[in-house]
């Protein structure tokens, strides 16, 4: 047996995707390393902090705007800079980046956004490739790990060459697939040679910025010409089948990112089912795009061959109109089918199984014949739905409940914000009416007011917002409400962590991203700063001191802040868990007001899951008959 246990290559790593760009970029010199936590992307810089590499620096920025001008300031300083996102954090941070292309760069710097199809993760499938296009920059799209891996290399090589930023768009399964990555001698690292004052060359006025936007045009033109091979790009021309419109009809099917992949299984199955049939398969040609913009001569040779072409991408339809354009502009006649065409889904991750229906169709194939993963799978009953849900014993729970409760027949509005507090929509709490993007919560409040001030039912408006989100775009929000004079009470729910995205760091933390101390943020302080009339702090497991801090800022006006206080659970020992004595009489009310995964009704009487209970008490202030216990002592809620 042990001659059967394969022998893997020293110099190859098992990588994530996210961990192999971090290497990648490190391979090559970056310095400076910037970003803030959302995924799919938080593994890079996490990635980088757990390598502990000499002389780089790396941090969490408070926010996404704030990581891409610390990376561009390093990077017109001579050191290369690697800064990290989501594809929602680009919003936040185009600002900076617009005008960054416009001023240009001295060492090299790369921008990595990761997109998440789906979404899985995000509010929206927002498609990077069009802010490339927007900003004017050059984007590469890696289709596996360890593309990305050498792909981070080439965007470090290019940025540096045109002296203009690259972004790098992994989407979310190739940063968080894993695969086996041939790690590449580290390249000599430049020492940066520091900021250089250049006659206003890094001052970004109109008319350097018309000046620079000539430029940025030639560089894009002759970039488009001839993207090189070596970061992704690949025409296979000749795939031929035996059937009777060989050699007379060609196809065509272009792909991009982790589409490839799917293409390239899907013309496997293809080729092994259509192998023993009589017909065969028809000519067709292969065109793999990694950069953008696209190698536009290598896009025409394709459709130069064609008479019909099939494009299969995730997100926008981006290739397929950019083949369009092509083909329009160089008055060549071929067909581009994909999204625009409903040959193609519009929204959602694309597959295997989606790719190779799609090419059997477009090679006017038989139908893909549907092969059941589990033999008796019609039989089986639908999987049970499983809805998001804050984990047992948060103290989310606790701040909404609490408000619920105080608020219980009076009008009230809550808005909400992105973080785990986001899963308050959910029945029984049912506490976020609105949900837009991060700090929008605090600001969509003070909107909704105002237009009740016109005539409305007099309804209290809550906002509700975590302490990192508070502290990457809710402090302008609050200041704005106390400027403006608004009437509303922003609830913070602080639990002393980035929940969602995994624990990070955050200013209000006293901690950085490597582990050192760090000069702590008060958020009380802040937001007594920002404006507010009142600020009080408040214990979300104690209902009853909650419900009455809740009841008397209702009865007041103005901005009033309230900072829920109390650790996530992921933060602190697991207690021990409750139980149900035979005072229980099956009113269900703690499993129907609270939610709470760790409660559920068995046989008529409450039950818990000692699992998942935390032992945080919340649920012992909602039974009428005090039947939950703890160690056999009855709990006081």
């Amino acid at each position: 047996m042990a001659n059967d246990v394969p022998v893997i290559n020293t110099e190859r790593r098992l990588l994530m995707g996210n961990e192999a760009i971090a290497l990648g970029a490190l391979r090559v010199g970056a310095l400076v390393c910037t970003g803030y936590p959302g995924t799919p992307s938080t593994e890079i810089l996490e990635t980088i902090a757990r390598e502990k590499p000499d002389g780089v620096y790396y941090e969490w920025s408070v926010n996404e705007k704030a990581a891409m001008e610390v990376a561009s300031g390093a990077a017109i300083s001579g050191a290369r800079a690697l800064v990290t996102m989501k594809q929602v954090g680009l919003n936040v941070a185009s600002d900076p980046l617009m005008s960054l292309n416009y001023v240009g760069v001295k060492a090299g710097m790369v921008v990595v956004v990761a997109d998440d199809p789906g979404p899985i993760s995000s509010q929206t499938e927002q498609d990077t490739r069009h802010f490339g296009r927007f900003a004017k920059i050059c984007v590469f799209d890696p289709s596996t790990p360890e593309e990305a891996y050498t792909m981070a290399a080439a965007a470090f090589d290019l940025s540096e060459r045109i002296h203009r930023p690259v972004i790098l768009r992994p989407t979310t399964l190739v940063c968080h697939s894993y695969a086996l990555v041939e790690i590449l001698p580290d390249l000599p690292r430049a020492t940066p040679e520091g900021f250089t004052k250049d006659g206003g060359k890094w001052a970004i006025f109109p008319r350097l910025s018309y000046v620079n936007k000539i430029e940025t045009e030639k560089t894009l033109v002759a970039l488009s010409g001839d993207m090189p091979e070596a970061v992704g790009n690949a025409l296979i021309r000749g795939r031929r089948g035996q059937g009777a419109d060989a050699g007379r009809r060609r196809y065509g099917i272009a792909s991009c990112g982790v589409s490839w992949q799917y293409v390239k299984e899907a013309i496997a199955r293809i080729e092994r089912r259509e192998s023993t049939a009589s017909a065969g398969l028809p000519e067709y040609d292969l065109l793999k795009i990694g950069t953008y913009p696209l190698p536009e001569s290598m896009c025409a040779d394709f459709m130069n061959g064609v008479d019909e072409a099939l494009v299969i991408e995730e997100l926008d339809p981006f290739v397929e109109d950019e083949l369009a354009r092509v083909a329009g502009r160089r008055r060549m006649d071929v067909v581009i089918r994909g999204k625009r065409t409903g040959d193609i889904p519009v929204a959602g991750e694309c597959s295997t199984a989606i790719a190779e229906a799609a090419i059997a169709k477009f090679l006017g194939l038989p139908a893909v014949p549907r092969v059941s993963a589990v033999p008796s799978a019609e039989n089986m009953p639908p999987l049970p739905a499983r809805p998001p849900v804050l984990c047992a014993g948060c103290p989310h729970r606790g701040a909404f409940f609490a408000v619920k409760e105080a608020m219980k027949g009076r009008a009230a509005t809550y808005s909400g914000d992105i973080g785990c507090y986001t899963l308050g929509n959910v029945a029984p709490l049912d506490m976020v009416d609105t949900c837009l993007c991060m700090g929008a919560g605090v600001t969509q409040a003070q909107g909704i007011a105002r237009a009740e001030a016109f005539g409305g039912d007099g309804a209290t408006h809550f906002a509700f917002i975590g302490d990192s989100t508070f502290l990457h775009t809710g402090v302008p929000g609050l200041m704005n409400a106390a400027w403006n004079g608004a009437d509303v009470i922003v609830c913070i729910l602080d639990n002393a962590t980035t929940a969602m995205t995994g624990g990070q760091p955050h200013p209000g933390m006293g901690e950085r991203l490597d582990g050192s101390k760090a000069e702590r943020i008060d958020i009380y302080g802040m937001a007594a700063a920002a404006g507010a009339h009142s600020v009080q702090r408040a214990d979300p497991f104690d209902t009853a001191s909650c419900k009455e801090i809740v009841a008397k800022a209702a009865d007041e006006t103005g901005v009033r802040v309230i900072i829920f206080e109390a650790p996530c659970i992921n933060l602190v020992p697991k207690g021990d868990a409750l139980s149900v004595s035979d005072g229980c009489t099956g009113c269900s009310q703690c499993v129907k007001k609270l939610g709470c995964p760790a409660l559920f009704m068995r046989e008529g009487r409450a039950k818990v899951d000692e699992a998942l209970c935390t032992g945080c008490g919340l649920c012992a202030g909602v039974c009428p008959f005090g039947a939950l216990m703890e160690n056999g002592r009855k709990v006081e809620g």
